[in-house]
């Protein structure tokens, strides 16, 4: 595939290494950083302008292939066309997450998915209720933060119960996110939130995350 080509290209080998080390070495990496990979990107996805049906196969085969860039390049190729996906077709989401899944990844797919539940609540009930009890905590972490971008419109509901179904999690990425997801809905209702942290005994980390919006005011 041409950009498959075009990234192995301009690889920088020394920033690999440096790359890989940032994401605690568990994956490879080429070494292209953001700017690059914009100015390729960019380029690429101007050609599929128009495009009126979404592309799984280049998802799932960007995403499997090994170097971690890819997987970038695939994330953002399901937020620029998410507008092309369709309810019938979200359990390719699910399946493109558990792809060799990390937290850059899955912060990546949150707000394609976030978009999608807006636009179609059914996925409410059809996915986000069963990832909150899932035992994959990267399902969880989506569960949790899809809401991020919502601000006065988010579903208080779902919020709550993605939290307290997870608040005793061991997870240091399931608490990272609760604390996330308060601090990101605090910007719309502090008051909401300091009585959510007070009456629901969170994990420290959840507890601080939550709270550093509003210990700024």
């Amino acid at each position: 595939m041409e950009i498959f080509k075009t990234y192995y290209q301009n690889a920088n080998p020394e920033k690999a290494l440096a790359m890989a080390a940032y994401m605690k070495n568990q994956f490879p990496f080429l070494g292209i950083q953001s700017p690059g990979r914009k100015e390729i990107n960019d380029r690429y996805f101007k050609q599929l302008k128009g495009a009126r049906s979404f592309d799984w196969e280049f998802v799932f085969q960007s995403m499997k292939m090994p170097e971690r860039e890819f997987t970038y390049l695939a994330t953002e190729y399901i937020y620029r066309f998410r507008n092309l996906i369709e309810p019938s077709s979200f359990i390719n989401i699910e399946r493109a997450a558990l792809i060799k899944p990390w937290w850059d990844s899955i912060d990546s797919i949150a707000p394609s998915v976030g978009f999608l539940c807006k636009k179609y609540p059914i996925l409410l009930r059809d996915f986000i209720e069963k990832w909150i009890y899932a035992d994959n905590i990267w399902l969880k972490r989506i569960s949790i933060i899809f809401q991020l971008k919502y601000k006065n419109e988010t579903n208080l509901e779902i919020l709550s119960q993605s939290i307290l179904e997870n608040k005793n999690s061991n997870e240091f990425f399931v608490n990272k996110a609760i604390g996330w997801a308060l601090r990101e809905y605090s910007k719309s209702d502090p008051k909401w939130v300091l009585d959510f942290v007070k009456h629901n005994s969170l994990s420290k980390l959840s507890e601080n995350e939550a709270l550093k919006w509003i210990n700024r005011l």
